[in-house]
């Protein structure tokens, strides 16, 4: 019985010593995957926080659309092009003359001008293009306003 005991043991520790680590081929196989599906959702993640930017930008346009339309109903005009969207947090001027009832705070919340999500200063134009009162204009992803990746108001 002490033999085959022996023989037992000894197969035992050829096994644990044949199993000591991963061979260096594994190991770059290993981060080859870990790489490629990094690699994947880097690319899928990048895209849809475009699309998320570009979304972002048309829900701030209809804000600042809200704040002019009650500014029009307030004091009978739009601003112009000249006095932009600053005639919202600034009570210097209206469409048609002087902002007689401009709202005390302004009409954009916090009292500041907002950014669309590239950091850059929305542009206003009145008259806007399509028989619009005005049109609202983003630079877009490339911060270049008129190519064609510029998010407007009237589209």
């Amino acid at each position: 019985m002490k033999i085959k005991e022996f023989f037992r043991s000894a197969k035992s520790a050829v096994r644990s010593t044949n199993n000591k680590g991963m061979t260096l081929i594994e190991i770059m196989v290993v981060i080859t995957i870990m790489g490629v599906i990094a690699a994947m959702v880097t690319v899928n993640v990048m895209g849809n926080l475009e699309k998320a930017k570009i979304k972002t930008a048309a829900t701030l346009m209809k804000s600042v659309e809200q704040a002019l339309e009650t500014y029009h109903l307030d004091n009978g005009g739009y601003p112009s092009t000249d006095q932009g969207l600053s005639a919202l947090v600034d009570s210097g001027g209206g469409g048609s003359g002087d902002a007689k009832r401009f709202q005390p705070g302004g009409y954009l919340k916090g009292g500041k001008i907002p950014k669309d999500p590239w950091g850059k200063e929305l542009s206003y134009i009145s008259p806007g293009s399509q028989g619009q009162p005005y049109e609202i204009i983003s630079s877009g992803p490339d911060k270049q306003e008129g190519t064609d990746d510029d998010i407007k108001s009237s589209e």
